[in-house]
């Protein structure tokens, strides 16, 4: 029965991180990557100060990592033509050329490490794919191909 309040309360601040914070992000992809930066790489927890000032550390670290999830499968159920429209403005919001924004996620994959940590691997993977799709449409918009000759 002490779970149950204790689940009550993850329920609120995850709320409250609704409400207060994400409510102010307006695409997945961007509260995907905001909720991976509050993760501690070394350990997998989530800090925010201001929600564990309202509730506690341990409260805090779950309602994130509970958004954290949501925001994953936002994305995951996005078909690809929104996941492309959330890069571009990812992309536009990062203040960064379209060209290098592009070479780095080719190069670098920085979204694998925005994924939550207990992710299932076919999820992580499938939305891996859609990401390179959704670089590849983007580069295409970027570098269009010259026409065929003789077209």
């Amino acid at each position: 029965m002490s779970s149950m309040p204790r689940r009550m309360d993850v329920q609120q601040a995850a709320e409250d991180l609704r409400r207060r914070t994400l409510s102010e992000i307006p695409r997945s992809l961007d509260r995907l990557i905001y909720l991976a930066s509050m993760r501690d790489y070394n350990t997998g927890l989530y800090y925010h100060d201001g929600l564990a000032s309202r509730f506690s550390q341990e409260v805090a670290c779950e309602a994130l990592a509970d958004c954290h999830r949501e925001a994953f499968r936002d994305l995951v159920g996005s078909p690809l033509r929104d996941l492309v429209c959330q890069m571009e403005g990812y992309m536009d919001s990062t203040h960064t050329s379209p060209s290098e924004f592009l070479t780095a996620w080719k190069k670098l994959e920085p979204y694998r490490v925005a994924v939550p940590v207990e992710t299932d691997p076919l999820s992580a993977e499938f939305l891996f794919s859609s990401f390179k799709i959704a670089l590849a449409i983007l580069e295409a918009r970027l570098h269009p191909a010259p026409a065929a000759l003789g077209a």
